[in-house]
């Protein structure tokens, strides 16, 4: 699955003021992001705002998406829920001949036990005619999936190749890397701490900053691939301030407002997100202006 190996970003869904797809925006992002060496693209995802986007605008942004991208990255599509029969359906509804594998998130506010966790996933996996990436977020999903219940599935199910881990849980990351078989991926979905745990033998990130700074974060993971902890570390310190910034009030509004700053689209986003406030899109672009 190499593939799936380096850098890919969590693409945003752009809004005009009026909160309909910025399609024109989108297009000017996957541009952007191909042209400045990200590997491939995942498509609604959460940062996405998947849960505020219809199933017609999803169509539509999917579409999009393959259309301008060519063919010259690989594409991840989320399909994910806390309902397992509906997220078989969509697996099943949706056309998946253009896309190269799919990211689920663990189910959230169920509060599944960890062999409900398998089960789910279990399913899944028997659903799914094309390579699963897991997705655990324990701080949006309310319910960590541990390093045992992800084994367990990575060694059970062949189409399984991977986990989005970003629990922020620097022990977790360690038991994975640990524990994982040899070919399945451990990807970050922590940016802050994407460049240790891709030293530490992860294989990237799905990365939400990256898709501003994509030339940058792409080469901050080169170098955790080559094992070059000092140049990696360098760009990582350059990078610290705008990664806290983008988390500090709700993703995606921070990473809209730096590419608000970057000319790519506005800051909009659907309720019950709101903008960034006042003084967090003035850090933004103070940094925007500065880098």
């Amino acid at each position: 699955m190499q593939k799936f190996v380096g850098t890919g970003v969590a693409l945003i869904t752009p809004f005009k003021e009026d909160l309909s797809v910025d399609f024109d925006a989108l297009v000017k992002l996957v541009n952007f992001n191909i042209e400045n060496g990200i590997n491939y693209l995942v498509i609604n995802g959460t940062t996405a705002e998947s849960a505020t986007i219809s199933k017609e605008e999803k169509l539509q942004i999917i579409a999009l998406i393959i259309k301008t991208n060519a063919a010259r990255v690989p594409l991840v599509l989320g399909i994910g829920g806390n309902n397992t029969l509906e997220v078989i359906k969509d697996i099943q509804a949706t056309d998946l001949s253009n896309i190269d594998g799919i990211l689920s998130v663990v189910p959230y506010y169920s509060k599944p036990t960890q062999e409900g966790f398998y089960q789910h996933f279990k399913a899944i996996a028997e659903a799914s005619e094309i390579p699963i990436i897991l997705y655990n977020v324990p701080g949006r999903t309310a319910k960590n999936m541990n390093a045992i219940t992800t084994i367990r599935l990575a060694n059970d199910f062949t189409n399984i190749v991977g986990i989005k881990e970003a629990g922020n849980n620097m022990q977790q990351y360690l038991e994975l890397l640990k524990n994982k078989p040899k070919d399945f991926l451990i990807i970050s979905g922590d940016d802050d701490l994407a460049l240790g745990i891709t030293l530490a033998g992860g294989s990237g990130v799905i990365s939400v900053i990256g898709q501003a700074y994509p030339k940058e974060f792409s080469t901050l993971i080169n170098c955790g691939l080559e094992g070059k902890n000092k140049e990696g570390y360098a760009i990582h310190f350059s990078m610290m301030a705008v990664i806290d910034a983008i988390f500090e009030e709700n993703n995606p509004a921070g990473i809209k407002t730096v590419l608000q700053e970057l000319g790519i689209g506005i800051n909009q986003v659907r309720l019950p997100l709101v903008k960034a406030s006042k003084d967090l899109h003035q850090k933004i672009a103070n940094f925007v202006n500065t880098f």
